[in-house]
């Protein structure tokens, strides 16, 4: 059996924490493949805990994070197609109101965005906000990744 990290990137224009609409380690990921040339059979099932969602502060990086890692077996990963079901968030906001002696500091967590990335990009207005939210350049990768034991966790490097 082969592990496979899934590695994403894009550029994030006021969003964060881009990942599929159900996480990062959501468990409808298990395929069965049978080719339908040579009857060859596989599996494709994801390891869940491993993935973790793009943010912001990577995408300003150029970086990719690791969305998810598969086991394959008979099979492998050539390409990944962005489609319906991803999800992001607007940058949170923070806020100051001071009056006389009491002083608070307050986070505002941001928009929820239901984000279809068929097109390959993805242009909105936050409302609550007031700022225009965009995302394009997306790239994925399949990289192999070795299992490690590590302090009693795995970990897939």
């Amino acid at each position: 059996m082969v592990f496979f990290a899934l590695l994403v990137g894009a550029e994030l224009d006021g969003l964060t924490n881009l990942q599929p609409r159900g996480g990062c380690d959501d468990p409808s990921y298990p395929y069965y493949f049978k080719c339908k040339l040579c009857s060859r059979e596989g599996s494709v099932v994801m390891i869940p805990g491993q993935g973790t969602p793009l943010t912001a502060e990577q995408s300003q990086k150029g970086e990719m994070t690791c969305l998810m890692v598969f086991e394959c077996r008979g099979y492998e990963p050539i390409e990944f197609a962005f489609g319906n079901g991803w999800k992001a968030e607007s940058h949170a906001c923070y806020g100051f109101i001071g009056v006389l002696i009491i002083s608070l500091f307050f986070k505002v967590h941001g928009t929820p965005f239901d984000i279809d990335l068929s097109e390959g990009e993805f242009d909105e207005y936050d409302e609550k906000g007031e700022c225009p939210v965009a995302l394009s350049k997306l790239q994925s990768t399949f990289k192999v990744v070795k299992k490690q034991g590590f302090h009693g966790k795995t970990r897939y490097v």
